[in-house]
This record gives C-alpha cells, sequence and structure tokens, in this order.
C-alpha cells in the first residue's frame, strides 16, 4: 500500500476530433478503482469520442491500470469478511460476532481514506505537478465522490465539478444533497423499504444515526485533517460535495423508491447498458445446445472469487440437478458436486449473456451495474447480497415482483433449489422484470446521451451554480427553521401571557368596583 503514495500523470485520451454539436472540452478525472473505475472508463470513452481531451490522474499501483497488486488484497479482505461473516451466520454466533465483523469492515474502509488522503497530500505538495495541473487550464474536474479525494482537489484548483456518483464517502449521495424524509426514505443498509410501519421507522432512524456516526467518526477527519492544512478557514467534505455543480447519479426510479430530489441530480441509471453483441463461438455452442430450457448464469462479482466450499458444493449440486445449462464465474476449488451441465469460467461476458435470448434467470449478488444490466435486458434475479449495498439493491427488484433474495444464513441445497425454481418457472418475475425493462427503455433521452448533454452544460457555461442550493451554508438549526420556530413560540408564549396578564388585571379591577360599592 505505501506505493499507492506514488503519483502519475496517465494521459488517457486526446483531442482527436470535433463535432458540430460542442467544442473539445479539456476534463481533469480524478477515478475510483475497482468497479467505480468501470463506470467511469465507460463515460471517458464517450466523452473522448465527442472530442474531449481526458487527462485521468491515478495511483501508480491501480487495480486494473495496469497492476493488481492492491486489487488482490483487497479481494483477500473481501473474501476473509465473508467466509468469517458466514460462519457466523450459519454457526448461529452471537451478535457480537455480527458487529465485530461489521466493524473490521469499517475500519477497513476508514484505513481506505487514509491512505487516499495521504495521496492526496502527496500531489498538493509536489510542485511540479501542481504546476502542470494548474496550467492545463482544464475546463472541470470529473470524479466518484466514493473517495473524496477528488472533490478537495477541485476545490484546490478552483475548477467546476461533475460527480459520477452512486455512493458518496459516507453513504447514499442523495441523503448529502436532497430532504430525505426518515419516514418513507430507506437508509442505507436497513433492508427497508419505503412502505414503513412504526417500528421499521424506528429501525430507520437508528441506521441513519449509525451512518452519521461513521461518517463524523470515520471518516470525516481524515478529510478534514487535509482541509486545515491546505484551505484558509479550512472546509468539510460534505461541504465541498454540495457545492458540486452536477450530480450524475447512477440510480433511476425504475429502479430506486421515489424520494425527493434537487435540479442538480441528473439521473443516468443504466447509463452503461447496450444491446448485446454476439457471443464467442465455443460460449455460443454452449448456450444453444441448453435448448428450449434456456441457461442460467451466476457470478458474484469482482470482490469475490467463490463462496465456501460446503456452499458452492451445495449450489453446484442443485445446478446439477437442473434441466438448464448453467454458466458460473468461479475462482477457486472446482465444486466436487459440479454437473456436466454447468461451465465453470473466470470471466464471463456478462452483458452479452443478459441480452441472450436463452438466458432465464441471473444468479447474482446484486451489485449495482447486475442489477442495471438485468433490468435493461429483463431477465429475472435470484440474489445472493454479501455486502454493502447489495442487500438493498436486491430488495429493490424483490418488492417489485422481479427478484427474490436467498440470505447468506438461509443457504442450502432445498433453499437454494426452491428459490431456483420460483424464479425459473413462476411467470410473474420474467413478467414484472421485462415490465421494468419496458419502463426503463421509455425515456425521452438515452441516460449516457443525458450524461453527456450535462458535462457539457457545465463547460459551456463554466459551471451550473444557478442548479445549485446554498441550504449546505445553513447552521442546522437555520436548516430546519428551529429559531424561526423559537421566535414564534417566544412571541406566542409572550402574547399569551399579556393576555393573561391584561386579562387578570381586568378581573381584579372588576373586583376592586364590586368591593367599593
Amino acid at each position: 500500500l505505501g506505493t499507492a503514495c506514488r503519483i502519475f500523470l496517465f494521459f488517457g485520451a486526446c483531442l482527436s476530433f470535433f463535432t458540430p454539436c460542442c467544442y473539445g472540452g479539456n476534463i481533469l478525472v480524478f477515478p475510483v478503482d475497482g468497479s467505480h473505475w468501470v463506470n467511469m472508463k465507460i463515460l471517458m470513452e464517450e466523452l473522448h469520442a465527442k472530442g474531449h481531451n481526458l487527462t485521468v490522474l491515478r495511483s501508480s499501483t491501480s487495480w486494473y491500470i495496469p497492476e493488481k497488486s492492491d486489487l488482490l488484497l483487497y479481494q483477500y479482505f473481501f473474501q476473509t469478511f465473508l467466509d468469517d461473516q458466514m460462519k457466523a451466520e450459519r454457526d448461529g454466533d452471537s451478535t457480537l460476532t455480527f458487529i465485530q465483523n461489521n466493524f473490521r469492515l469499517v475500519s477497513m474502509i476508514s484505513n481506505a481514506h487514509i491512505i487516499w488522503v495521504d495521496v492526496l497530500s502527496n500531489v498538493f505538495d509536489d510542485e511540479k505537478l501542481m504546476k502542470k495541473l494548474t496550467d492545463a487550464k482544464y475546463d472541470l474536474l470529473l470524479t466518484d465522490p466514493a473517495m473524496g479525494i477528488g472533490v478537495v482537489l477541485a476545490k484546490y484548483l478552483k475548477l467546476p465539478l461533475v460527480l459520477n456518483v452512486r455512493w458518496i464517502t459516507g453513504g447514499d449521495g442523495q441523503f448529502a444533497i436532497a430532504p430525505s424524509p426518515l419516514s418513507y426514505v430507506p437508509s442505507p443498509g436497513s433492508g427497508l423499504t419505503d412502505k414503513m410501519d412504526f417500528f421499521q421507522r424506528v429501525k430507520n432512524m437508528l441506521f441513519y444515526g449509525l451512518q452519521l456516526i461513521q461518517m463524523k467518526y470515520f471518516i470525516e477527519p481524515h478529510y478534514n485533517a487535509i482541509c486545515e492544512k491546505y484551505f484558509e478557514g479550512g472546509c468539510d467534505i460534505i461541504s465541498l460535495l454540495q457545492e458540486a455543480d452536477i450530480w450524475l447519479f447512477r440510480s433511476d426510479f425504475v429502479f430506486d423508491f421515489p424520494r425527493p430530489t434537487m435540479p442538480n441530480v441528473i439521473y443516468i441509471g443504466g447509463f452503461q447498458c447496450k444491446p448485446a453483441q454476439p457471443l464467442p463461438a465455443d460460449l455460443e455452442e454452449f448456450v444453444q445446445s441448453a435448448g428450449e430450457h434456456g441457461v442460467i448464469i451466476m457470478t458474484l462479482g469482482t470482490l469475490v472469487n467463490a463462496l465456501p466450499t460446503e456452499v458452492a458444493d451445495e449450489i453446484a449440486s442443485i445446478f446439477a440437478k437442473m434441466p438448464q445449462k448453467v454458466i458460473w464465474r468461479h475462482i477457486g476449488n472446482r465444486p466436487s458436486t459440479l454437473g456436466n451441465n454447468t461451465m465453470i469460467v473466470e470471466w464471463m461476458p456478462q452483458k452479452d449473456l443478459l441480452g441472450h435470448r436463452q438466458t432465464r434467470v441471473f444468479v447474482a449478488h446484486g451489485g449495482t451495474n447486475g442489477v442495471q444490466e438485468a433490468i435493461y435486458h429483463g431477465v429475472p434475479v435470484l440474489g445472493i447480497p454479501l455486502f454493502f449495498d447489495q442487500y438493498d439493491n436486491l430488495l429493490r427488484l424483490q418488492e417489485r415482483g422481479a427478484g427474490k433474495i436467498i440470505r447468506l444464513n438461509e443457504i442450502n441445497s432445498q433453499s437454494f433449489e426452491q428459490g431456483l425454481n420460483e424464479v425459473l418457472h413462476k411467470d410473474s418475475y420474467r413478467e414484472n422484470m421485462q415490465r421494468l425493462s419496458r419502463l426503463h427503455r421509455d425515456q425521452p433521452m438515452a441516460p449516457m446521451d443525458r450524461a453527456v448533454f450535462w458535462v457539457e452544460y457545465v463547460i459551456r457555461h463554466k459551471g451550473a451554480a444557478h442548479l445549485r442550493t446554498d441550504s449546505y451554508k445553513l447552521p442546522w438549526y437555520s436548516y430546519h427553521s428551529l429559531d424561526v420556530l423559537l421566535l414564534l413560540l417566544t412571541v406566542m408564549t409572550v402574547l399569551l401571557l399579556a393576555t393573561h396578564a391584561i386579562i387578570r388585571f381586568l378581573c381584579c379591577k372588576s373586583k376592586r368596583k364590586t368591593k367599593s360599592k
């Protein structure tokens, strides 16, 4: 991890041609690695195709560009975390064990922020690099705020800021910028929908409180330190996020629950989705051999290679009994119960398989990209959430009747077979998912076109301050109008007391007159 502090500029793309509708902007990109980089790369490719200059600032040990040492370290952590979590749930360990596991996860996230803040400090102290960034005269900075360093860098360079976002440093980005009534807006990790009874609303408020504690004590202090060092008067990461000109939000209301939003939040859910391309010849042959029964595909994403051995064996034994063919992304020990109908692969063309007419069910962990691609192609999901936002993502599908969830502690051969057969053979799952697909596709402008338009909008107008509220500058008591309420209560109290005093005075005066008579 020490080598992560070595920084260099990677010129990912240069101005190659112009299009009539725009001029080539000069864009600085500070991405986050892993699956977040995959999202950013897709947007960058489209911006480059429109004629924009792109400069990517990244660490010298990026997961995907080109070394993978950090990725292997994080994969090891997540695999170990998953094994411990699974063991705790399956063995019925105490709540204390569950809390300890999640504290480890929060500590790991906090350490990641520490590393990246150190990286940014090195960038600021590198006079040659900072002069190069300043002299480049960038039109805007594009970043993913899951790590806040790009946001701080935009402040330092005084650049308009565009966020490619779903998650910020401390949770769901919408909570930082838009009113979020806890009566019907579920907090991340709560496992709730937008329809809550009283006790669920209590739970929702508790989860929101935990999110605030995590942000205040495990994340904000790292950024506050660098703000105090490099900015006169200091700053805080939440205010810097709220100063962003445009939020390109990787969600939409086909997928998410309805909630208040703001004019500078542009929903681009599914922007990475495209029509399926032909499969490689060997994979196409395997898929076609399934005949009328079709194909099941399964993947748990990039962070976790495989489920624990006993769970993988149980799943493989169920796959072996199915008439469908199965394509399973699985790295690690080959399950002992694997059937002839199952193909194990280290990588799969997920988008192209989801768009294939033979695909019947998607068995997935519930990552945002996979869920949105399943919606785009209309494939129902059997979900096995592991951590982060995955349960919440799958819950949104389950609530709409387009998917089913099996929890980690529920996975066995019986529950997996029952869940798989339900999603395969109950027509409502596919019908509901295809309905979501039709809703998602029925838009006046494609999500990617919307994203590019608003990036170019910021370039043309040198920001979008008129779409941004300054409410974040208000103290909390003014934001909630508590000071106004206090004044009104004070005035009402004074009026009531004055009225009471006048009435009492008049009554006493009346009594004195009566006595004198």
